[in-house]
């Protein structure tokens, strides 16, 4: 990991993440991405900051996948949407975890290794399990209790993390078992989010993660009716991720920055250095990524790290820390946004305008009809508008802009 001193225009992307200090923000989340040494290796040598190890489990809770475990909606360029899995914790043992933690961090002694861990509702399970990965060398431990699949069914995952009590005092049982950094990766299929994440704190946790997937059913087969993915013709309901889940993602990672005292770690649908941005803008210290990666490999991670770096000289900061929570002071309740203000559609580009029509269509039934082609070209009835943007959205060629009164 980078040193404080190190921290200078030679590292322009170098992050703060509570105690430790990354060449970058970008980490990798635990998932089939970090199942073993060798693909973890190959993902630090070619640029990530850290990784979370696939969810190490006791050797007496029986992991077997179905097959197949994925679904995903793409758009019509083929590139995904939403992503649901139904795959479980690491199949590998606590002792291929802790021969392989100290090959790991001899290999790459600047790179953050964390080890996510599970157990059963016993805080005994999980003091083992943390006392076993802190000896082998992990620089922290992720807690799951937030898997939204299979795993709730015995007990564990979700249905912990959606009981507060359980997880202050799993978090409190981890805590006195390691002296490494506790993290808390929360579920977003709960109510309240805050009454998990308070817990957390409550039991001294040192960080949150966030977002878990989103408990899910993808899709239906219309010729055969099976729930999809479908395992020899059933199916149970997964866990969706990608870009479909970022918006999710983001309120939870800005609510939680906003309530706890804590650094928080955003997970959920990023894809690129925007999405990134935009995560640390919401409050969080760094982001795990997966979904992204599975499509399109560990090599993301430079082009993530060239746009952020670009982003960030333009606007004249020298670390992504600098971004961290500023657009925090701008949510505010329902009732706080003004009223006063309207913004306005105009056609900025008329050349750009192919006459399709969608503006027309999607105002007059969704919207105020306010809107009607003359000459082929939308105008704009100010007395009819009321400012909701949906215009501006349906374009297909972006020929209609906003304006503010």
């Amino acid at each position: 990991m980078v040193s404080r001193k190190e921290m200078t225009a030679d590292h322009p992307l170098a992050t703060t993440l509570g105690p430790f200090h990354l060449e970058n923000p970008f980490l990798l989340s635990s998932a089939p991405p970090t199942a073993s040494y060798e693909q973890i290796r190959r993902a630090f040598s070619v640029g990530w900051a850290g990784a979370v190890i696939k969810t190490i489990r006791p050797d007496g809770m029986v992991i077997e996948d179905v097959s197949p475990r994925f679904h995903a909606i793409k758009g019509s360029d083929a590139e995904v949407q939403g992503f649901e899995n139904i795959e479980l914790l690491s199949k590998k043992t606590v002792s291929y975890w802790t021969s392989q933690i100290p090959r790991l961090k001899q290999e790459f002694p600047d790179r953050l290794l964390v080890a996510s861990i599970m157990g059963t509702t016993d805080p005994e399970e999980w003091r083992n399990l943390a006392g076993q990965v802190e000896e082998a060398g992990a620089d922290a431990i992720e807690m799951n209790v937030s898997c939204p699949h299979g795993m709730p069914e015995q007990g564990v995952g979700a249905a912990i993390g959606q009981n507060p009590a359980m997880v202050r005092n799993l978090t409190r049982a981890v805590k006195d078992a390691a002296d490494i950094p506790v993290i808390v990766k929360l579920t977003p299929n709960v109510t309240d989010v805050l009454l998990v994440a308070d817990a957390a704190s409550a039991g001294g946790a040192d960080m949150i993660s966030a977002i878990n997937t989103v408990q899910c059913l993808s899709g239906i087969d219309l010729d055969s009716f099976e729930p999809l993915p479908s395992v020899a013709g059933y199916s149970t309901y997964g866990g969706y991720s990608g870009p479909a889940v970022k918006p999710i993602g983001l309120r939870v990672v800005s609510q939680v920055a906003s309530a706890v005292d804590l650094p928080v770690i955003g997970i959920g649908g990023i894809s690129g250095w925007r999405d990134a941005a935009e995560y640390l803008l919401a409050g969080a210290s760094s982001v795990q990524v997966c979904t992204a990666v599975m499509w399109h490999g560990f090599g993301i991670v430079k082009e993530m790290q060239s746009g952020l770096s670009s982003y960030l000289a333009g606007k004249g900061f020298s670390s992504p820390d600098h971004l961290r929570g500023l657009a925090l002071g701008r949510l505010q309740s329902h009732q706080s946004l003004s009223r006063t203000r309207m913004i306005r559609p105009v056609l900025s580009s008329p050349d750009a305008c192919t006459s399709c029509g969608r503006c027309v269509i999607a105002c007059r039934d969704g919207g105020y009809h306010a809107i009607a082609l003359h000459d082929g070209k939308p105008e704009f009835d100010n007395a009819r508008c009321d400012g909701c943007s949906l215009c501006f959205h349906v374009c297909p060629e972006s020929a209609i802009i906003l304006t503010r009164d």
